[in-house]
C-alpha cells in the first residue's frame, strides 16, 4: 500500500512538472530570438511591415523577451502567433 501511494505521489509530482513547463511556454517561443540589445530592435510598425508583406494580416505586435510577437491572420484566414527577432523581422517560430 505505501509502495502505491509513493508511486502516485510520483506520477502526480511529474504531470506538475511537465504542465508547468509547458503552460509557462504556451504564447510564447521559450527562448529569446535575439541576443542584440533593445537599442538594435526596429520599431513595431516596421516588424509589422515586414510581416504584412509576406502575406500575413497583422491584429497585433508586442515586443517581449527579446523577441517580437505577431498576432496575425494566414493567407487563409487561420490565427497565427509569429515570433520575430526583433532586430530585422526574421519569422523565428509560429504557434
Amino acid at each position: 500500500m505505501r509502495r502505491i501511494l509513493t508511486t502516485a505521489a510520483s506520477t502526480a509530482a511529474i504531470a506538475v512538472i511537465v504542465l508547468g513547463a509547458a503552460g509557462a511556454q504556451a504564447g510564447s517561443l521559450g527562448r529569446a530570438c535575439t541576443a542584440a540589445p533593445e537599442s538594435q530592435y526596429l520599431p513595431a510598425s516596421q516588424l509589422q511591415s515586414k510581416v504584412e508583406a509576406l502575406g500575413y494580416k497583422v491584429q497585433r505586435v508586442k515586443i517581449a523577451k527579446a523577441c517580437g510577437e505577431i498576432y496575425a491572420l494566414d493567407k487563409n484566414g487561420a490565427k497565427v502567433e509569429l515570433f520575430v527577432d526583433p532586430t530585422n523581422g526574421t519569422i523565428i517560430g509560429t504557434n
